[in-house]
């Protein structure tokens, strides 16, 4: 099925170690020189190219043997080698110095350059490589993952030219599934059909994983050997990363049991992990030029991207279903209703995101079921087992009959289950079942045939018969996706919150406050890994507008800023609305403060919903900044004038309009920052967004749909007004900056870019404390000037540094992932706060406001 060596535990089998990674295919040449140029290793059929024995060439130069030209171009590329997976590929290369074109590739393996020589293909030359873009232009218009596969396999099979090309799929277990193929008519099909684990051991999808592509153009040639075998050390040439390496003769040996003359296999990653493979036969020999094999790993690689492409849109459409569900499910819960009361409704929203034959509710020791399901005697025994087996996450199975053996006496009702618990211990819990599902497995052969011993002792001898060999599965509903259980893992986060709501009437305080402590930290998960997936896709998108690492830095910290000030103008109000007025004064000061006099807002002040407050604080934070680098605000006339009004439906409009600074050319290409403007409004709040660029200055005009504004406000005049300017680094008194300035942070990366913010200030003595023991012998060394404590120090607090510090008289700020209103009593209330994320601007600010006081 493929071309990697068929191996098991090498202390037990003879498998020859040296003869399958010390000899290479007799299609090509190869050498490895050390670092100073002397020929380390050669392959045997070299004397017929070289003109000397391979024994005569170890120990010389390589400029004895290649042409000038020939070695710059090596060098050329060995230089710019990414690393040791790494392979550079030269095309029409004068070798010789005598007319003979060669394709070479060459690659580092430990200590040697390896070189591998082939002849260059004669004729007009074809750039296969140029046939890749069409070719993935094609697979774009697949509308699934099934027609991708089928479409990247009649592709790479037109490229080729093979008799049979496959998409084959590994599973959890190792074994594997040819989901498409593309034939040319004359052989027999293989789609379909399941081939066991041992027929890609282990050892062979490692090697896969780092070598993308691996060919064998006539399974009769003979192999050619290494000279020497091994080095001084007695190691032989690690050959991972070769193309021309000889496979495994059982491996040979398996292919012409099948009856496959020639082979070629491009590996498919996704994510760094071992996806599947194209694997590709042909009945007769046949020989690839490098520049075709080049072009195949490209598509190969190609294809990988537009499969997790694929894989991810189905994951965001399961998604996007799974808060269709929670927000249905709040807004019953809002209204008053219960769960299990309007229960058969409740799993009919369910059955829309994670289909199922059966459902149990089980809260508080009270059965609800619906479907196919066992009875509340049956599942009270089932419970006790989730208990232990469900560990307070989704636990799933497709065969439960298989680890809970009551469970088989209701088999003819549910084989498949899906727990979700949504309470402490005893636990409660929403439960999925799926019936029995009888699946017939076609296997290439019969996977539990015993492996035969060869000849040569213990030695695995490959399987003969790939004859079709079915087995029917019983016992197993169909199996829980991927998709299904991060489904159902955001469904617990929302069923948690309904549960935990339904249930404050009938416990006690105590047990009140518990539950919702285990709701507020299911919801804090859910949320982190909402802002960690839209930070990594700010990080993502934002390389494309960066040419340096310091300008890419500024880019994702100056948005992850704009996020982070959003989040404290909401949570500061309790997650209600909160005024564009405020945001907009807020991005003006941060980023145009010594211009904000000429940010001018005009109209209704508009109470914006906490959903669609982080969506316009991106907007106006691409505005403002891409004002001040290039519009209005780049210079010292130009004005931005930002008119809100209120529409008849209770929507609102914005129109930003920038007058009077340098004159304005439409941008020749649409960076990240750009798409935020334009599309995030229409995308994420179902409005709409123009923008246009005329010479006298850039306009744009938002629709804003009346469900995310709460109401319209009249403003006060305050808040009209500029904001109060921060103090520059050299406004600071010099006496902080004489001393130690203390940082008290547990986190040492967050320490570090905190000791930069304040070297960057003038502080010149830093010191870092990761305890309150460690900082309180730091404070008592005297000379301290000046602290930045981080309230939170994991199990403890930094309030005996800050009590200390208080009597000394020595000035402090604290900083928090609170906010705050971490401290809005006792002695430390007055003290200033930065927020995290924070940068040198806000601690200037907290400064600032330590010499006001």
């Amino acid at each position: 099925m493929t071309d990697a060596p068929h191996q098991v535990d090498l202390s037990t089998c003879d498998l020859e170690p040296i003869h399958i990674i010390g000899r290479i295919q007799s299609f090509g040449w190869l050498l490895s020189f050390s670092s100073d140029w002397i020929i380390n290793h050669v392959s045997l059929n070299c004397e017929a190219l070289f003109g000397a024995p391979a024994s005569d060439m170890v120990g010389l130069p390589a400029m004895q043997f290649l042409s000038a030209d020939a070695m710059h171009e090596v060098r050329t590329r060995l230089q710019v080698l990414s690393g040791t997976g790494a392979v550079e590929r030269l095309f029409e290369v004068d070798l010789l110095g005598d007319g003979r074109l060669f394709d070479m590739a060459v690659h580092i393996s430990g200590r040697s350059y390896v070189l591998e020589m082939e002849p260059h293909e004669g004729g007009r030359r074809r750039d296969f490589v140029s046939y890749v873009r069409p070719m993935i232009d094609r697979l774009r218009q697949s509308t699934s993952i099934e027609q991708l596969c089928a479409s990247a396999a009649r592709h790479l099979r037109g490229l080729t030219g093979f008799d049979r090309v496959m998409i084959y799929r590994f599973e959890g277990d190792g074994a594997g599934e040819v989901v498409a193929e593309s034939l040319n008519g004359m052989v027999d099909s293989f789609k379909g059909l399941h081939f066991p684990a041992s027929d890609i051991p282990a050892q062979a999808r490692r090697l896969y994983t780092r070598n993308m592509l691996r060919i064998i153009s006539d399974v009769n040639d003979p192999t050619v050997a290494i000279h020497p075998a091994a080095d001084p050390n007695g190691d032989p040439l690690d050959l991972s990363m070769s193309g021309l390496r000889a496979v495994s003769p059982i491996h040979v040996e398996y292919l012409r049991n099948m009856g496959v003359k020639a082979s070629m296999s491009v590996s498919i990653m996704r994510r760094g992990k071992l996806w599947g493979l194209m694997a590709c036969h042909h009945y007769s020999p046949l020989t690839l030029s490098y520049s075709v094999r080049t072009a195949s790993e490209l598509f190969g690689e190609f294809f990988a991207y537009l499969l997790e492409q694929k894989e991810t849109d189905f994951a965001l459409e399961q998604r996007s279903a799974s808060m269709r569900l929670h927000d249905e499910m709040m807004a019953r819960v809002a209204a008053g209703g219960s769960m299990l009361e309007g229960f058969e409704d409740f799993s009919e929203s369910i059955r829309r995101v994670i289909p199922f034959d059966g459902i149990i509710g089980w809260v508080d020791g009270r059965f609800v079921s619906h479907g196919a399901t066992p009875g509340e005697a049956e599942f009270s025994e089932l419970a006790r087992f989730l208990n232990t087996a469900g560990a307070s996450t989704v636990w799933s199975t497709d065969a439960i009959g298989t680890v809970f053996a009551p469970a088989q006496a209701w088999g003819d009702r549910a084989t498949g289950l899906l727990a979700l618990p949504v309470s402490r211990s005893p636990r409660d819990y929403i439960v999925l079942f799926r019936r029995e599902q009888l699946r017939e497995v076609n296997w290439a052969g019969n996977p539990e045939k015993a492996i035969e011993l060869g000849p040569n002792g213990a030695r695995l001898t490959p399987r003969k018969s790939f004859e079709l060999w079915k087995e029917e599965r019983r016992g197993h509903s169909r199996p829980w996706t991927e998709e299904e259980r991060l489904a159902a893992d955001a469904l617990r986060v929302t069923l948690l919150e309904v549960v935990l709501r339904l249930a404050d009437a009938a416990h006690e305080e105590r047990e009140q406050a518990t539950r919702q402590q285990d709701m507020l930290i299911a919801e804090l998960n859910h949320r982190v890994r909402n802002i960690l997936n839209l930070i990594r896709g700010l990080v993502t998108q934002s390389k494309e507008g960066a040419s340096t690492i310091d300008e890419f830095a500024e880019i994702v910290g100056s948005r992850i800023h704009a996020l982070a000030r959003a989040h404290d103008q909401v949570t500061q109000k309790d997650w209600t609305p909160s005024s564009l007025y405020d945001l907009i004064r807020t991005e003006a000061a941060a980023y145009a403060s010594h211009s904000a006099d000429r940010v001018v807002i005009d109209g209704p002040d508009a109470l914006v919903a906490p959903s669609a407050f982080t969506t316009l604080a991106l907007v106006f934070h691409e505005l403002m900044t891409n004002s001040c680098k290039y519009g209005a605000l780049a210079d010292s006339r130009g004005t931005v004038t930002i008119t809100l009004n209120r529409g008849d439906d209770g929507s609102l409009e914005i129109d930003w309009r920038e007058a009077d600074g340098p004159p304005v050319k439409p941008p020749t290409r649409r960076g990240f920052g750009s798409t935020i403007i334009e599309r995030t409004i229409p995308h994420e709040l179902g409005g709409s967004a123009s923008v246009i660029y005329p010479p006298e200055g850039m306009k744009a005009l938002f629709l804003l749909p009346a469900d995310h504004i709460a109401s319209f406000e009249t403003p006060s005049p305050s808040e009209n007004k500029p904001p109060v300017e921060v103090p520059s680094a050299a406004d600071l008194a010099g006496a902080l900056q004489d001393g130690i300035a203390l940082i008290v942070e547990d986190n040492v990366i967050i320490a570090m870019e905190a000791e930069d913010v304040l070297r960057g200030l003038g502080f010149n003595d830093c010191r870092i404390a990761g305890s309150v023991r460690t900082a309180l012998e730091i404070v008592e060394g005297g000379q301290v000037s000046f602290a930045m404590l981080d309230i939170n120090l994991g199990k403890d607090t930094s309030e005996p540094v800050a009590h200390v510090l208080l009597e000394r008289g020595v000035p402090f700020i604290f900083a928090s992932g609170y906010g705050e209103r971490s401290l809005t009593t006792g002695p430390f209330k007055a003290m200033p706060v930065v927020t995290k994320p924070y940068g040198e601007r806000e601690v200037r600010a907290a400064i600032g406001r330590l010499h006001r006081r």
